[in-house]
C-alpha cells in the first residue's frame, strides 16, 4: 500500500496508541507513536511533515498546552485533537488554537482516516500555493523600477503609447521594457501577466 503521509500519534494510553498504530498503518499512513506531548516536541525538529493526532487530556503537557506550544514553532503541522466525553469545551478551545478538527471518543475509524487524509492534502496544497506566491514575488522583485512602471501600466490596461506618454519616453522604448517584463515574469500573454500580478498582490481582483 502506498505511503499516504506521516501521522504522529500522541496519547498516554498504550492501548489507544496500539489501536491507532494498527488502524492508520493499515490505511497506508507512516505512523510514529509518542506517549507524551513533551517527547513529541523534543523529537519534532527532526520529523518530516505530517499530521499530529493528539489526545486532549494527558498528564504533564495536555493537548491544549501542546497546541499553544506548536503555535510558537516555525514548522506548521495540521493537528487533530481526540476528546473524551465532557471534553467538548476543551475541544472548542483547541479549534480556536488552530486544531483542524476534534474527534469525540469513541469515533468511527473511517472518520479519522478521512480527517487525516483531508488535513494532509489541504496542507500540501497550501504549501504549494505559498511556494508559487513566493516565486511570483521574486519575479516581481527582479524588475527594474522602470520595468515595474511599465508592468503596472500593462496590467491597468494601458497601451504602449499611453504608457510612453505617462513617462515621456518613446513607444519603441516601452516595447523593449514590455518584452523584458514578459520575460522576467515568465508570462506569455497580457492576460497571464494580469493573473500573475493578482497572485503577487500588486493588482486586486
Amino acid at each position: 500500500m502506498p505511503d499516504k503521509g506521516n501521522v504522529y500519534v500522541i496519547d498516554d494510553d498504550p492501548a489507544m496508541r496500539d489501536s491507532l498504530d494498527f488502524l492508520l498503518g493499515s490505511a497506508g499512513f507512516n505512523v510514529t507513536l509518542f506517549d507524551s506531548a513533551q517527547k513529541f516536541l523534543e523529537t519534532m525538529p527532526s520529523l518530516a511533515f505530517g499530521c499530529v493526532v493528539s489526545d486532549v487530556r494527558m498528564p504533564g503537557m495536555d493537548g491544549i498546552d501542546l497546541l499553544r506550544q506548536l503555535k510558537k514553532e516555525p514548522k506548521t503541522l495540521p493537528i487533530v485533537i481526540m476528546t473524551g466525553h465532557g471534553d467538548i469545551p476543551l475541544a472548542v478551545e483547541a479549534i480556536k488554537l488552530g486544531a483542524i478538527d476534534f474527534l469525540e471518543k469513541p469515533f468511527e475509524d473511517e472518520r479519522l482516516v478521512i480527517v487525516i487524509s483531508a488535513a494532509l492534502s489541504h496542507a500540501a496544497n497550501q504549501s504549494k500555493t505559498e511556494a508559487i506566491s513566493t516565486d511570483i514575488a521574486s519575479r516581481i522583485a527582479s524588475l527594474s523600477p522602470r520595468e515595474r512602471q511599465v508592468m503596472d501600466g500593462l496590467v491597468a490596461g494601458l497601451s504602449n503609447k499611453l504608457i510612453a506618454r505617462d513617462y515621456n519616453i518613446s513607444p519603441r522604448t516601452i516595447e523593449v521594457y514590455r518584452a523584458n517584463v514578459m520575460t522576467k515574469m515568465q508570462a506569455s500573454s497580457i492576460s497571464e501577466l494580469v493573473r500573475l500580478a493578482m497572485r503577487g498582490g500588486i493588482l486586486k481582483d
